[in-house]
């Protein structure tokens, strides 16, 4: 998100120069060449997954499992190619069809304060895409997934995820917003330096305790037991001069099976 916070400042006065006209074309454009961009990409890689492995590797790969490989590679950018288009039709009906308008219009009828105002817009947005966006990933988890032997997940793990996600996107999501425009309103055009400093403040934050605030909600986390394996990763991690207060084990074959070491 920083990222595009000091662009946006740098080309503030030219954006605000142009026509309603020229900035929805360029932000048409945009939208349509990172669609055709990512598709050139992914169809560059998808010619690739018929090779067969190089002969030097034979004694690497199972002929069988590689084959197998290649087919769910084949079927996740078959459908990588629905969902996209999917997503950029949306994205262009919205702009179109006035769909963002409608729900800045329905927004402002409920309140005209600011920081309401960009809570509800976007977060009635977000709820709306993820909700149109569910019947894909129940496909890919329970068709695409269990199809190729991977998918662990039960239908009450699915429903819960959905609805902590839901519960960390408008928690933490939502206060990151709420304090950009109200640095916006007291700021004015130089809110992208507070803003810089709190998603940098943020980052760092989530780097050093993701593990212990948010990974508990999703995964069960148990006390690696006294053993050779606790004893080789304490050594290495004292010769690194990395000081560990504990090692954890967590459940990540909870909902798949492709997660390894």
């Amino acid at each position: 998100m920083f990222f595009l916070i000091i662009p946006l400042h740098l080309w503030g006065k030219k954006i605000s120069t142009m026509s309603p006209q020229t900035l929805f074309i360029i932000i048409i454009g945009i939208v349509v060449f990172n669609f055709l961009f990512s598709r050139i990409l992914e169809y560059l890689n998808a010619r690739m997954y018929g090779d067969p492995v190089p002969a030097g590797l034979d004694d690497v790969y199972d002929a069988r499992e590689y084959a197998k490989s290649m087919d769910y590679k084949k079927v996740n950018y078959r459908f990588a190619i629905l969902t996209g288009t999917f997503s950029v039709a949306l994205i262009l009906a919205m702009f179109f069809l006035d769909g963002f308008a409608f729900a800045d219009e329905l927004v402002r009828r409920a309140t005209d304060h600011p920081i309401l105002v960009a809570l509800l817009f976007f977060g009635l947005l977000m709820f709306a895409s993820d909700l149109i966006n569910i019947p894909f990933s129940v496909w890919d988890t329970f068709v695409i997934e269990e199809r190729f032997g991977f998918n662990k997940t039960t239908v009450k793990t699915f429903i819960l995820d959905k609805l902590k996600a839901w519960m960390l996107g408008a928690l933490i999501g939502g206060a990151i917003l709420a304090a950009i425009v109200w640095f916006y309103t007291f700021a004015g055009k130089n809110f992208w330096i507070f803003a810089w400093i709190l998603v940098s403040a943020f980052t760092l934050f989530m780097y050093m305790f993701y593990s212990t605030l948010i990974v508990p909600l999703f995964n069960k986390q148990t006390p690696l037991e006294e053993g050779d394996l606790r004893n080789a990763i304490t050594e290495f991690s004292n010769k690194a001069g990395f000081n560990l207060a504990n090692i954890f084990v967590i459940d990540g074959s909870k909902r798949s099976t492709k997660a390894n070491a």
